[in-house]
């Protein structure tokens, strides 16, 4: 059945390439979503303050505020899933996007169809499950993870994550004492297979211990699997 006009996720692409961005929507929009473009960060402002968007594809290189200043201001407001965009593709970008709270990274040129994916799979581990399936995995040593606040709690006190940072916990408190390949964690924060060697988990894993652990150079909870990746233990002694 075709979903109702106020059931449809609202996506806004923001890029300043005026065929791509037709392109995108109009793909999109075959697609089941309601989707609106914007070629600039003023422009993008000035539609949130009169819609509220599911799901921002941002381009980084755009003509005044880049994506990167963009995304940094977002995230003073609200949490929005962030699909970063951009046509260097280099790993200091797509990390950097990634530590600013952007939720994924696509270089282009791209196939619309990886980026209906990523979509997916964003809005995807936005989905909240029943909260009583969460209480007792969620909580960890001194700290709780409120899946449906998007928050940690670090006895009762809230810790600062980027949207990147929460989902890559997320991860973690779903899969408890099983060692996870940095592959594996690529496919579930992004939602497709990256290179195994791609080394931008790493990057995520060491702000987020510096956030976490006690002493990040021994770590408690989000211990290292030499040579194949990372597991966490939540009932690490103290």
């Amino acid at each position: 059945m075709t979903p109702t006009a106020e059931h449809l996720t609202r996506i806004l692409v923001v890029d300043d390439d005026a065929s791509l961005r037709e392109l995108l929507t109009g793909y999109l929009r075959q697609e089941g979503f309601d989707v609106s473009g914007a070629e600039d960060g003023t422009a993008m402002f000035e539609w949130l303050e009169h819609n509220q968007a599911d799901l921002l594809i941002l381009d980084l290189m755009l003509p005044g505020d880049d994506g990167l200043t963009l995304a940094r201001r977002l995230r003073t407001r609200d949490d929005t899933p962030i699909i970063m965009l951009s046509a260097r593709g280099e790993d200091i970008d797509r990390i950097v996007g990634l530590e600013v709270g952007a939720d994924d990274y696509l270089a282009k040129p791209f196939n619309p169809r990886e980026l209906l994916a990523r979509i997916r799979a964003v809005l995807r581990r936005r989905t909240p499950t029943p909260e009583a399936d969460r209480c007792e995995r969620n909580s960890f040593g001194p700290y709780r993870l409120d899946a449906k606040a998007r928050q940690l709690l670090r006895d009762g006190e809230s810790v600062t994550l980027t949207g990147s940072e929460f989902d890559l916990l997320q991860i973690f408190v779903d899969h408890p004492n099983q060692m996870l390949h940095r592959d594996r964690l690529l496919d579930l924060l992004k939602g497709y297979e990256r290179n195994p060697f791609d080394r931008s988990v790493d990057v995520q894993v060491a702000r987020l211990r510096a956030k976490i652990e006690p002493n990040k150079k021994q770590p408690r909870y989000i211990r290292t699997v030499w040579g194949r990746g990372y597991m966490f233990t939540p009932d690490a002694e103290t």
